[in-house]
Protein backbone atom coordinates (compact mmCIF):
# COMPACT_ATOMS: atom_id res chain seq x y z
CA UNK A 1 0.00 0.00 0.00
CA UNK A 2 1.43 3.69 -0.85
CA UNK A 3 2.31 5.91 1.79
CA UNK A 4 0.18 8.39 2.38
CA UNK A 5 1.62 12.16 3.22
CA UNK A 6 0.33 15.50 3.78
CA UNK A 7 -0.12 18.43 1.36
CA UNK A 8 2.42 20.06 2.91
CA UNK A 9 5.45 17.53 2.44
CA UNK A 10 8.10 18.40 -0.16
CA UNK A 11 9.08 15.46 -2.28
CA UNK A 12 11.92 15.21 -5.18
CA UNK A 13 12.17 13.44 -8.25
CA UNK A 14 14.68 11.46 -9.60
CA UNK A 15 14.71 9.98 -13.59
CA UNK A 16 17.11 7.38 -14.27
CA UNK A 17 17.70 7.19 -18.23
CA UNK A 18 19.14 3.42 -18.45
CA UNK A 19 20.10 0.97 -21.64
CA UNK A 20 16.20 0.06 -22.53
CA UNK A 21 14.04 2.31 -20.60
CA UNK A 22 14.07 5.63 -18.37
CA UNK A 23 12.11 5.69 -15.13
CA UNK A 24 11.06 8.00 -12.68
CA UNK A 25 10.42 7.89 -8.76
CA UNK A 26 9.06 10.91 -6.60
CA UNK A 27 10.79 10.66 -2.99
CA UNK A 28 10.18 12.15 0.41
CA UNK A 29 12.63 14.27 1.12
CA UNK A 30 12.77 13.95 4.86
CA UNK A 31 13.57 10.18 4.79
CA UNK A 32 13.59 8.97 1.34
CA UNK A 33 10.60 6.84 1.73
CA UNK A 34 9.50 6.59 -2.16
CA UNK A 35 5.92 7.69 -2.69
CA UNK A 36 5.57 6.44 -6.47
CA UNK A 37 7.18 5.78 -9.73
CA UNK A 38 6.74 4.69 -13.26
CA UNK A 39 9.27 3.04 -16.01
CA UNK A 40 8.69 4.35 -19.66
CA UNK A 41 10.52 1.90 -22.67
CA UNK A 42 12.43 3.81 -25.49
CA UNK A 43 10.04 3.08 -28.32
CA UNK A 44 13.39 2.39 -30.34
CA UNK A 45 15.78 0.11 -27.73
CA UNK A 46 19.15 0.02 -28.63
CA UNK A 47 19.83 0.33 -32.49
CA UNK A 48 21.94 -1.51 -33.54
CA UNK A 49 21.20 -2.94 -36.49
CA UNK A 50 20.05 -0.23 -38.63
CA UNK A 51 18.40 3.58 -38.36
CA UNK A 52 14.69 4.02 -38.66
CA UNK A 53 13.18 3.59 -41.62
CA UNK A 54 16.82 2.45 -43.05
CA UNK A 55 17.15 -0.79 -44.43
CA UNK A 56 21.13 -0.48 -44.29
CA UNK A 57 23.08 -2.68 -41.54
CA UNK A 58 25.00 -1.08 -39.15
CA UNK A 59 28.71 -2.03 -38.91
CA UNK A 60 29.89 -4.88 -36.27
CA UNK A 61 29.78 -3.35 -32.56
CA UNK A 62 27.63 -0.35 -32.92
CA UNK A 63 24.78 0.28 -30.71
CA UNK A 64 23.15 3.93 -31.00
CA UNK A 65 20.09 5.64 -29.45
CA UNK A 66 17.21 8.25 -30.48
CA UNK A 67 16.89 11.21 -28.29
CA UNK A 68 13.53 11.78 -28.89
CA UNK A 69 13.24 8.21 -26.74
CA UNK A 70 14.66 10.40 -24.04
CA UNK A 71 12.32 13.09 -24.27
CA UNK A 72 9.31 10.77 -24.06
CA UNK A 73 10.55 9.40 -20.30
CA UNK A 74 9.94 13.25 -19.47
CA UNK A 75 6.04 13.34 -21.21
CA UNK A 76 5.35 10.30 -19.85
CA UNK A 77 7.60 8.15 -16.79
CA UNK A 78 7.46 11.42 -14.83
CA UNK A 79 3.71 12.37 -14.82
CA UNK A 80 2.78 8.78 -14.49
CA UNK A 81 5.32 8.95 -11.61
CA UNK A 82 3.86 11.85 -9.73
CA UNK A 83 0.15 10.45 -10.41
CA UNK A 84 1.04 6.91 -8.67
CA UNK A 85 2.74 9.04 -5.64
CA UNK A 86 -0.54 11.36 -5.33
CA UNK A 87 1.53 14.24 -5.03
CA UNK A 88 0.82 18.12 -6.47
CA UNK A 89 3.15 19.63 -8.61
CA UNK A 90 3.55 22.20 -5.68
CA UNK A 91 5.15 19.99 -3.52
CA UNK A 92 7.95 18.84 -6.16
CA UNK A 93 11.13 20.88 -4.97
CA UNK A 94 13.84 19.61 -7.31
CA UNK A 95 14.65 17.06 -9.89
CA UNK A 96 17.57 14.98 -10.64
CA UNK A 97 18.85 13.07 -13.51
CA UNK A 98 21.80 10.54 -14.15
CA UNK A 99 22.55 8.74 -17.24
CA UNK A 100 24.07 5.73 -18.49
CA UNK A 101 27.86 6.55 -19.93
CA UNK A 102 29.62 6.98 -22.01
CA UNK A 103 26.90 7.42 -24.05
CA UNK A 104 27.53 10.90 -26.04
CA UNK A 105 25.98 12.69 -29.15
CA UNK A 106 26.80 15.73 -31.51
CA UNK A 107 25.08 18.20 -31.46
CA UNK A 108 24.44 22.23 -32.67
CA UNK A 109 26.12 24.89 -30.91
CA UNK A 110 22.23 25.24 -29.65
CA UNK A 111 21.61 21.72 -28.27
CA UNK A 112 20.09 20.53 -30.90
CA UNK A 113 21.39 17.12 -32.08
CA UNK A 114 22.79 16.18 -35.64
CA UNK A 115 20.79 13.28 -36.33
CA UNK A 116 17.48 15.83 -36.14
CA UNK A 117 18.19 17.60 -38.64
CA UNK A 118 17.38 16.59 -42.01
CA UNK A 119 20.74 16.75 -43.57
CA UNK A 120 21.95 14.29 -41.17
CA UNK A 121 19.16 12.10 -40.35
CA UNK A 122 20.56 9.19 -42.32
CA UNK A 123 24.19 9.22 -41.23
CA UNK A 124 24.84 7.18 -37.86
CA UNK A 125 27.35 9.06 -36.51
CA UNK A 126 24.97 12.04 -36.12
CA UNK A 127 23.15 9.96 -33.98
CA UNK A 128 23.97 9.26 -30.27
CA UNK A 129 26.64 6.38 -29.89
CA UNK A 130 25.22 4.44 -26.21
CA UNK A 131 27.47 3.50 -23.62
CA UNK A 132 28.03 -0.28 -25.48
CA UNK A 133 29.18 0.99 -28.75
CA UNK A 134 32.32 -0.49 -29.34
CA UNK A 135 32.89 -0.39 -32.83
CA UNK A 136 35.64 2.27 -31.38
CA UNK A 137 38.72 0.03 -30.27
CA UNK A 138 41.32 0.52 -33.15
CA UNK A 139 40.86 4.31 -32.23
CA UNK A 140 41.24 3.79 -28.45
CA UNK A 141 44.38 1.25 -29.11
CA UNK A 142 45.58 4.30 -31.19
CA UNK A 143 45.18 6.66 -28.24
CA UNK A 144 46.44 4.43 -25.86
CA UNK A 145 49.76 3.61 -27.60
CA UNK A 146 50.81 7.06 -28.86
CA UNK A 147 49.98 8.24 -24.97
CA UNK A 148 52.43 5.56 -24.20
CA UNK A 149 54.85 6.56 -26.56
CA UNK A 150 54.79 10.17 -25.35
CA UNK A 151 54.93 9.07 -21.87
CA UNK A 152 51.84 10.81 -21.05
CA UNK A 153 51.05 10.96 -17.32
CA UNK A 154 46.91 10.89 -17.16
CA UNK A 155 46.71 7.32 -18.46
CA UNK A 156 47.81 5.94 -14.56
CA UNK A 157 44.64 7.60 -13.61
CA UNK A 158 42.39 5.16 -15.99
CA UNK A 159 44.35 2.33 -15.22
CA UNK A 160 46.66 2.31 -17.77
CA UNK A 161 43.91 2.58 -21.08
CA UNK A 162 41.31 4.31 -21.99
CA UNK A 163 38.31 2.20 -23.01
CA UNK A 164 36.86 2.01 -26.59
CA UNK A 165 33.53 3.36 -24.75
CA UNK A 166 34.81 6.64 -24.21
CA UNK A 167 34.95 10.35 -26.03
CA UNK A 168 37.83 10.77 -27.13
CA UNK A 169 37.76 7.12 -28.86
CA UNK A 170 34.16 7.51 -30.16
CA UNK A 171 35.25 11.48 -31.57
CA UNK A 172 38.02 10.00 -33.36
CA UNK A 173 35.66 7.45 -34.87
CA UNK A 174 33.13 10.14 -36.25
CA UNK A 175 36.49 11.99 -37.17
CA UNK A 176 37.79 9.18 -39.34
CA UNK A 177 34.63 7.84 -40.55
CA UNK A 178 32.46 10.77 -41.32
CA UNK A 179 34.41 14.07 -41.11
CA UNK A 180 31.60 15.62 -42.02
CA UNK A 181 29.51 15.18 -38.90
CA UNK A 182 32.50 15.85 -36.99
CA UNK A 183 32.67 18.86 -38.50
CA UNK A 184 28.98 19.96 -38.60
CA UNK A 185 29.27 18.93 -34.60
CA UNK A 186 29.88 22.10 -32.52
CA UNK A 187 29.20 20.36 -29.35
CA UNK A 188 30.30 16.84 -28.33
CA UNK A 189 28.63 16.21 -25.24
CA UNK A 190 27.18 13.40 -22.70
CA UNK A 191 23.95 12.40 -22.97
CA UNK A 192 23.96 13.28 -19.02
CA UNK A 193 24.32 16.49 -19.75
CA UNK A 194 22.43 16.86 -22.90
CA UNK A 195 19.25 15.58 -20.64
CA UNK A 196 19.78 18.57 -18.16
CA UNK A 197 20.31 20.93 -21.01
CA UNK A 198 16.98 19.94 -22.33
CA UNK A 199 15.17 20.59 -19.13
CA UNK A 200 16.93 24.04 -18.45
CA UNK A 201 17.26 25.24 -21.48
CA UNK A 202 21.23 25.49 -20.67
CA UNK A 203 23.98 24.19 -21.10
CA UNK A 204 25.93 22.49 -18.47
CA UNK A 205 28.51 20.20 -18.14
CA UNK A 206 29.02 17.98 -14.82
CA UNK A 207 32.20 16.87 -13.05
CA UNK A 208 31.71 13.19 -12.96
CA UNK A 209 31.31 12.21 -17.14
CA UNK A 210 34.29 14.82 -17.55
CA UNK A 211 37.22 12.67 -15.62
CA UNK A 212 35.74 9.81 -16.17
CA UNK A 213 35.01 9.62 -19.60
CA UNK A 214 36.48 13.09 -21.04
CA UNK A 215 40.05 12.73 -19.66
CA UNK A 216 39.86 15.36 -17.30
CA UNK A 217 42.83 15.33 -14.79
CA UNK A 218 43.29 19.46 -13.63
CA UNK A 219 46.03 18.51 -11.61
CA UNK A 220 48.01 16.54 -14.50
CA UNK A 221 46.81 18.71 -17.51
CA UNK A 222 47.76 21.74 -17.73
CA UNK A 223 45.57 24.43 -19.39
CA UNK A 224 42.05 22.66 -20.38
CA UNK A 225 42.77 19.97 -17.93
CA UNK A 226 42.69 17.67 -20.76
CA UNK A 227 45.34 15.81 -23.66
CA UNK A 228 46.56 19.20 -25.35
CA UNK A 229 46.64 19.97 -29.23
CA UNK A 230 49.57 18.43 -29.79
CA UNK A 231 48.55 15.01 -28.94
CA UNK A 232 45.49 14.84 -30.52
CA UNK A 233 47.11 15.94 -34.02
CA UNK A 234 49.49 13.12 -33.63
CA UNK A 235 46.40 10.92 -33.60
CA UNK A 236 45.01 12.90 -36.80
CA UNK A 237 45.49 16.55 -37.90
CA UNK A 238 41.75 17.65 -38.09
CA UNK A 239 41.37 16.55 -34.39
CA UNK A 240 43.83 18.81 -32.91
CA UNK A 241 40.89 21.23 -31.98
CA UNK A 242 38.44 19.04 -30.50
CA UNK A 243 38.92 19.96 -26.60
CA UNK A 244 36.86 23.00 -28.17
CA UNK A 245 34.07 21.16 -28.49
CA UNK A 246 34.04 19.25 -25.02
CA UNK A 247 35.18 22.42 -23.23
CA UNK A 248 32.52 24.23 -20.64
CA UNK A 249 32.68 25.09 -16.78
CA UNK A 250 32.14 22.17 -14.73
CA UNK A 251 29.60 21.90 -12.22
CA UNK A 252 30.47 20.26 -8.83
CA UNK A 253 28.01 16.90 -8.02
CA UNK A 254 25.07 18.27 -5.88
CA UNK A 255 24.95 21.53 -7.39
CA UNK A 256 21.78 23.40 -9.21
CA UNK A 257 22.32 23.28 -13.23
CA UNK A 258 19.33 25.75 -13.51
CA UNK A 259 15.70 25.88 -13.28
CA UNK A 260 12.82 24.07 -15.15
CA UNK A 261 12.05 25.89 -18.26
CA UNK A 262 9.00 26.31 -19.87
CA UNK A 263 8.97 23.81 -22.61
CA UNK A 264 10.42 21.35 -20.36
CA UNK A 265 7.78 21.72 -17.39
CA UNK A 266 5.04 21.45 -19.87
CA UNK A 267 6.57 18.01 -20.93
CA UNK A 268 6.37 16.75 -17.41
CA UNK A 269 3.27 18.30 -15.47
CA UNK A 270 6.21 19.89 -13.46
CA UNK A 271 6.29 23.77 -12.14
CA UNK A 272 8.21 26.26 -14.51
CA UNK A 273 11.71 27.38 -12.41
CA UNK A 274 11.71 24.27 -9.83
CA UNK A 275 15.42 23.79 -9.23
CA UNK A 276 17.38 20.66 -11.57
CA UNK A 277 20.43 19.17 -10.04
CA UNK A 278 23.54 18.79 -12.45
CA UNK A 279 23.92 15.65 -14.63
CA UNK A 280 25.62 12.38 -13.25
CA UNK A 281 26.50 8.98 -14.30
CA UNK A 282 23.71 5.99 -13.33
CA UNK A 283 26.42 4.16 -11.22
CA UNK A 284 28.09 7.00 -9.45
CA UNK A 285 24.91 8.50 -8.61
CA UNK A 286 23.93 5.20 -6.78
CA UNK A 287 26.30 5.11 -3.84
CA UNK A 288 24.08 8.44 -2.52
CA UNK A 289 21.41 6.21 -2.72
CA UNK A 290 22.92 3.21 -0.53
CA UNK A 291 24.97 5.13 1.72
CA UNK A 292 28.05 4.18 0.08
CA UNK A 293 30.20 6.93 0.32
CA UNK A 294 32.62 6.30 2.95
CA UNK A 295 36.41 5.65 1.84
CA UNK A 296 36.98 1.82 1.25
CA UNK A 297 32.83 1.10 0.61
CA UNK A 298 32.65 -0.87 -2.62
CA UNK A 299 29.26 -0.80 -4.39
CA UNK A 300 28.30 -3.02 -7.54
CA UNK A 301 25.88 -1.94 -9.60
CA UNK A 302 24.42 -5.03 -11.24
CA UNK A 303 22.48 -5.05 -14.25
CA UNK A 304 23.38 -5.69 -18.08
CA UNK A 305 26.48 -4.64 -17.11
CA UNK A 306 28.35 -4.16 -13.53
CA UNK A 307 30.18 -0.90 -12.85
CA UNK A 308 31.87 -0.64 -9.36
CA UNK A 309 32.51 2.59 -7.64
CA UNK A 310 34.62 3.33 -4.25
CA UNK A 311 34.94 6.53 -2.84
CA UNK A 312 38.70 6.69 -0.96
CA UNK A 313 41.01 9.00 0.70
CA UNK A 314 44.08 7.97 -0.76
CA UNK A 315 45.07 8.09 -4.75
CA UNK A 316 46.97 4.91 -6.49
CA UNK A 317 47.49 3.59 -9.69
CA UNK A 318 44.97 0.49 -9.54
CA UNK A 319 45.44 -1.64 -12.89
CA UNK A 320 42.69 -1.77 -15.47
CA UNK A 321 40.20 0.87 -13.91
CA UNK A 322 37.74 2.88 -15.92
CA UNK A 323 39.01 6.16 -13.77
CA UNK A 324 40.02 7.85 -10.60
CA UNK A 325 38.94 11.56 -10.09
CA UNK A 326 38.97 13.90 -7.60
CA UNK A 327 35.27 14.54 -6.32
CA UNK A 328 33.82 12.08 -8.74
CA UNK A 329 31.42 11.00 -6.44
CA UNK A 330 31.50 12.76 -3.65
CA UNK A 331 33.49 16.12 -2.43
CA UNK A 332 36.87 15.84 -0.67
CA UNK A 333 37.59 11.98 -2.35
CA UNK A 334 39.21 10.13 -4.97
CA UNK A 335 36.32 8.27 -6.61
CA UNK A 336 37.45 5.00 -8.59
CA UNK A 337 35.73 3.20 -11.07
CA UNK A 338 35.78 -0.31 -12.70
CA UNK A 339 33.56 -2.71 -14.33
CA UNK A 340 31.91 -5.93 -16.00
CA UNK A 341 30.90 -4.94 -19.60
CA UNK A 342 28.55 -8.04 -19.15
CA UNK A 343 26.90 -9.70 -16.18
CA UNK A 344 23.07 -9.39 -16.40
CA UNK A 345 23.34 -9.64 -20.90
CA UNK A 346 25.21 -12.91 -20.37
CA UNK A 347 22.76 -14.89 -18.19
CA UNK A 348 20.32 -13.47 -20.45
CA UNK A 349 22.23 -15.11 -23.78
CA UNK A 350 22.41 -18.35 -21.64
CA UNK A 351 18.66 -18.44 -21.32
CA UNK A 352 18.42 -17.60 -24.98
CA UNK A 353 20.91 -20.47 -25.97
CA UNK A 354 21.12 -23.09 -23.70
CA UNK A 355 17.11 -23.48 -22.67
CA UNK A 356 15.88 -26.76 -24.24
CA UNK A 357 12.33 -26.89 -25.65
CA UNK A 358 12.00 -29.19 -22.09
CA UNK A 359 12.90 -26.50 -19.90
CA UNK A 360 10.94 -23.83 -21.93
CA UNK A 361 7.58 -26.17 -21.40
CA UNK A 362 8.26 -26.41 -17.71
CA UNK A 363 8.81 -22.70 -16.62
CA UNK A 364 6.31 -21.95 -18.77
CA UNK A 365 3.69 -24.42 -17.20
CA UNK A 366 5.14 -23.61 -14.03
CA UNK A 367 4.97 -20.02 -14.74
CA UNK A 368 8.23 -19.02 -13.80
CA UNK A 369 11.22 -17.24 -15.75
CA UNK A 370 13.96 -19.09 -17.67
CA UNK A 371 16.43 -17.61 -14.93
CA UNK A 372 14.38 -18.90 -12.14
CA UNK A 373 13.96 -22.46 -13.62
CA UNK A 374 17.96 -22.39 -14.24
CA UNK A 375 18.78 -20.94 -10.84
CA UNK A 376 16.51 -23.60 -9.03
CA UNK A 377 18.72 -26.12 -10.67
CA UNK A 378 21.69 -24.66 -10.62
CA UNK A 379 20.95 -24.37 -6.69
CA UNK A 380 20.94 -27.58 -5.83
CA UNK A 381 24.61 -28.84 -6.97
CA UNK A 382 27.93 -28.80 -5.25
CA UNK A 383 30.43 -25.83 -5.76
CA UNK A 384 32.68 -27.59 -8.78
CA UNK A 385 30.37 -30.58 -9.56
CA UNK A 386 29.58 -29.11 -12.71
CA UNK A 387 33.28 -29.19 -14.04
CA UNK A 388 33.27 -26.09 -15.90
CA UNK A 389 34.98 -22.85 -15.55
CA UNK A 390 34.21 -19.80 -17.85
CA UNK A 391 35.60 -16.16 -18.76
CA UNK A 392 32.61 -13.54 -19.06
CA UNK A 393 34.02 -11.59 -21.86
CA UNK A 394 30.92 -11.66 -23.99
CA UNK A 395 30.48 -8.35 -24.38
CA UNK A 396 34.67 -7.76 -24.28
CA UNK A 397 36.43 -6.70 -20.82
CA UNK A 398 36.07 -3.35 -18.88
CA UNK A 399 38.68 -4.04 -15.97
CA UNK A 400 41.06 -5.07 -14.94
CA UNK A 401 42.20 -6.21 -19.36
CA UNK A 402 40.35 -2.75 -20.58
CA UNK A 403 39.83 -4.90 -23.99
CA UNK A 404 36.09 -5.29 -25.84
CA UNK A 405 37.47 -7.31 -28.58
CA UNK A 406 37.90 -10.41 -26.03
CA UNK A 407 35.35 -12.68 -25.93
CA UNK A 408 33.59 -15.69 -23.40
CA UNK A 409 34.96 -19.11 -23.47
CA UNK A 410 33.46 -22.08 -21.08
CA UNK A 411 35.75 -24.82 -20.72
CA UNK A 412 34.76 -28.62 -19.38
CA UNK A 413 31.96 -29.13 -21.39
CA UNK A 414 30.55 -33.13 -21.71
CA UNK A 415 28.02 -34.73 -23.70
CA UNK A 416 26.46 -34.91 -19.93
CA UNK A 417 26.90 -31.27 -19.01
CA UNK A 418 23.14 -29.42 -18.52
CA UNK A 419 22.28 -26.38 -19.21
CA UNK A 420 21.48 -25.14 -15.71
CA UNK A 421 25.60 -26.02 -15.34
CA UNK A 422 26.61 -23.40 -17.69
CA UNK A 423 24.22 -21.49 -16.43
CA UNK A 424 25.84 -21.80 -12.96
CA UNK A 425 29.43 -21.50 -14.34
CA UNK A 426 28.52 -18.05 -16.00
CA UNK A 427 26.99 -17.11 -12.57
CA UNK A 428 30.12 -18.08 -10.70
CA UNK A 429 32.40 -15.88 -13.61
CA UNK A 430 31.09 -12.82 -13.13
CA UNK A 431 31.63 -13.32 -9.27
CA UNK A 432 35.44 -14.25 -10.35
CA UNK A 433 35.80 -11.07 -12.33
CA UNK A 434 34.37 -8.72 -9.66
CA UNK A 435 37.01 -10.85 -7.15
CA UNK A 436 39.54 -10.04 -9.98
CA UNK A 437 38.45 -6.06 -9.66
CA UNK A 438 38.50 -6.10 -5.44
CA UNK A 439 41.82 -8.00 -5.89
CA UNK A 440 43.68 -4.83 -8.27
CA UNK A 441 42.26 -2.49 -5.48
CA UNK A 442 43.89 -4.48 -3.01
CA UNK A 443 46.95 -4.80 -4.34
CA UNK A 444 47.49 -1.20 -5.22
CA UNK A 445 47.11 -0.13 -1.83
CA UNK A 446 43.33 0.82 -2.00
CA UNK A 447 41.58 -1.14 0.82
CA UNK A 448 38.37 -2.73 -0.16
CA UNK A 449 36.01 -2.66 3.68
CA UNK A 450 32.31 -3.01 2.85
CA UNK A 451 30.77 -4.03 -0.62
CA UNK A 452 26.93 -3.67 -1.33
CA UNK A 453 25.28 -4.61 -4.41
CA UNK A 454 22.44 -2.31 -6.51
CA UNK A 455 20.62 -3.20 -9.02
CA UNK A 456 18.02 -5.33 -10.74
CA UNK A 457 19.92 -8.59 -10.54
CA UNK A 458 20.54 -8.78 -6.27
CA UNK A 459 16.97 -10.25 -6.38
CA UNK A 460 18.69 -13.55 -7.20
CA UNK A 461 19.52 -14.94 -3.66
CA UNK A 462 21.30 -17.30 -5.60
CA UNK A 463 23.62 -15.41 -7.30
CA UNK A 464 24.48 -13.00 -3.99
CA UNK A 465 25.29 -15.76 -2.07
CA UNK A 466 27.80 -17.11 -4.64
CA UNK A 467 29.44 -13.65 -4.79
CA UNK A 468 29.57 -13.38 -0.94
CA UNK A 469 31.31 -17.18 -1.42
CA UNK A 470 33.38 -16.61 -4.31
CA UNK A 471 34.54 -13.23 -2.49
CA UNK A 472 34.73 -14.25 1.13
CA UNK A 473 32.77 -11.17 2.48
CA UNK A 474 29.25 -10.23 4.03
CA UNK A 475 27.30 -8.73 1.26
CA UNK A 476 24.98 -5.32 1.72
CA UNK A 477 21.68 -4.95 -0.38
CA UNK A 478 20.77 -1.52 -1.34
CA UNK A 479 17.35 -0.72 -0.21
CA UNK A 480 15.02 0.15 -3.20
CA UNK A 481 14.84 -1.03 -6.26
CA UNK A 482 15.49 2.26 -8.61
CA UNK A 483 18.94 2.88 -6.57
CA UNK A 484 19.87 5.04 -9.41
CA UNK A 485 16.99 7.21 -9.06
CA UNK A 486 16.73 7.16 -5.59
CA UNK A 487 20.49 8.89 -5.86
CA UNK A 488 19.32 11.31 -8.74
CA UNK A 489 15.93 12.53 -6.13
CA UNK A 490 19.12 13.12 -3.73
CA UNK A 491 21.14 14.75 -5.36
CA UNK A 492 18.01 17.14 -6.18
CA UNK A 493 17.73 17.26 -2.81
CA UNK A 494 20.93 18.41 -2.05
CA UNK A 495 20.38 21.26 -5.40
CA UNK A 496 16.97 22.64 -4.20
CA UNK A 497 18.80 23.45 -0.28
CA UNK A 498 17.05 20.87 1.50
CA UNK A 499 20.50 19.68 2.73
CA UNK A 500 23.45 21.06 2.93
CA UNK A 501 25.71 18.57 1.54
CA UNK A 502 25.52 15.15 -0.74
CA UNK A 503 26.89 13.01 2.56
CA UNK A 504 24.11 14.33 5.05
CA UNK A 505 21.03 13.69 2.70
CA UNK A 506 22.46 10.08 2.19
CA UNK A 507 21.79 9.26 5.80
CA UNK A 508 18.91 11.02 5.28
CA UNK A 509 17.39 9.73 2.13
CA UNK A 510 19.56 6.64 0.95
CA UNK A 511 18.83 3.23 2.12
CA UNK A 512 20.76 -0.08 3.18
CA UNK A 513 20.21 -3.64 4.39
CA UNK A 514 23.80 -4.78 5.61
CA UNK A 515 25.21 -8.12 5.52
CA UNK A 516 22.33 -9.86 4.20
CA UNK A 517 24.56 -12.66 2.81
CA UNK A 518 27.81 -14.02 4.39
CA UNK A 519 29.90 -16.75 3.12
CA UNK A 520 30.48 -20.28 3.73
CA UNK A 521 33.42 -21.56 4.78
CA UNK A 522 33.25 -24.65 2.82
CA UNK A 523 31.95 -23.30 -0.17
CA UNK A 524 34.29 -20.08 -0.21
CA UNK A 525 37.53 -22.79 0.15
CA UNK A 526 35.73 -24.77 -3.10
CA UNK A 527 35.35 -21.74 -4.75
CA UNK A 528 39.15 -20.72 -3.94
CA UNK A 529 39.93 -23.82 -6.42
CA UNK A 530 37.85 -22.58 -8.75
CA UNK A 531 39.01 -19.06 -9.18
CA UNK A 532 42.35 -20.01 -9.58
CA UNK A 533 41.21 -21.86 -12.94
CA UNK A 534 39.59 -18.62 -13.73
CA UNK A 535 42.79 -16.16 -12.94
CA UNK A 536 44.88 -18.43 -15.03
CA UNK A 537 42.31 -18.88 -17.99
CA UNK A 538 42.24 -15.25 -17.31
CA UNK A 539 45.61 -14.47 -17.58
CA UNK A 540 46.46 -16.60 -20.78
CA UNK A 541 43.73 -15.34 -22.56
CA UNK A 542 43.65 -11.75 -21.60
CA UNK A 543 47.80 -10.90 -21.10
CA UNK A 544 48.80 -12.54 -24.42
CA UNK A 545 49.34 -16.18 -24.05
CA UNK A 546 46.89 -16.57 -26.53
CA UNK A 547 45.55 -14.04 -29.56
CA UNK A 548 43.26 -17.00 -30.68
CA UNK A 549 39.89 -14.21 -29.10
CA UNK A 550 41.25 -11.42 -31.21
CA UNK A 551 42.17 -13.29 -34.38
CA UNK A 552 38.33 -14.82 -34.51
CA UNK A 553 36.93 -11.80 -33.84
CA UNK A 554 38.72 -10.25 -36.67
CA UNK A 555 37.44 -13.25 -39.08
CA UNK A 556 33.88 -12.59 -37.84
CA UNK A 557 34.11 -9.06 -38.80
CA UNK A 558 35.42 -9.58 -41.99
CA UNK A 559 32.70 -12.13 -43.07
CA UNK A 560 30.23 -10.76 -41.66
CA UNK A 561 31.22 -7.20 -43.74
CA UNK A 562 31.53 -8.87 -46.63
CA UNK A 563 28.30 -10.42 -46.12
CA UNK A 564 26.62 -7.25 -45.53
CA UNK A 565 25.43 -8.52 -42.13
CA UNK A 566 25.23 -6.44 -38.94
CA UNK A 567 27.37 -7.83 -35.46
CA UNK A 568 24.36 -7.74 -33.48
CA UNK A 569 23.56 -7.85 -29.66
CA UNK A 570 20.06 -9.65 -29.03
CA UNK A 571 16.58 -7.51 -28.91
CA UNK A 572 14.90 -10.28 -26.73
CA UNK A 573 16.58 -9.29 -23.69
CA UNK A 574 13.85 -7.58 -22.19
CA UNK A 575 11.48 -9.88 -22.69
CA UNK A 576 13.95 -12.56 -21.03
CA UNK A 577 14.69 -10.58 -18.01
CA UNK A 578 13.16 -7.26 -17.98
CA UNK A 579 15.22 -6.50 -14.07
CA UNK A 580 18.67 -5.91 -16.29
CA UNK A 581 17.79 -2.79 -17.29
CA UNK A 582 19.38 -1.05 -14.80
CA UNK A 583 22.45 0.65 -13.98
CA UNK A 584 25.24 -0.07 -17.21
CA UNK A 585 27.63 2.86 -16.77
Amino acid sequence: MREQISAEEAVTIGVDYGTLSGRAVVVRVRDGVQLGDAVHEYRHGVVERNLPGDSRPLPPDWALQIPEDWRDVLRHAVPAALAAAGVTPEQVTGLGTDFTACTVLPTTRGGTPLCELPQFGERPHAYPKLWRHHAAQGQADRINALAEQRGEPWPARYGGKISSEWEYAKALQLLEEDPEVYQAAERWIEAADWIVWELTGAENRNLCTAGYKGIHQPDLLPGSGRPGAEFLAALHPDFAGFTEKVEFPLSPLGARAGGLSSRAAAWTGLNEGIPVSVGNVDAHVTNAAARALEPGHLLAIMGTSTCHIMNSDRLSEVPGMCGVVADGVVPGLWGYEAGQSGVGDIFGWAARTALPEEYAREARERGISAHQLLTEKAAVQPVGAHGLVALDWHSGNRSVLVDHHLSGLLLGLTLDTRPEEIYRALLEATAFGTRTIVEAFEESGVPVTEFTVAGGLPKNAFLMQIYSDVLRRPINVIGSDQGPALGSAIHAAVAAGAYSDIRTASEEMGRVHRALYTPDPDRARAYDLLYAEYRELHDHFGRGGSGAMHRLRALRDQARTAANLPATLSDTLPDMHPDLDGVTA
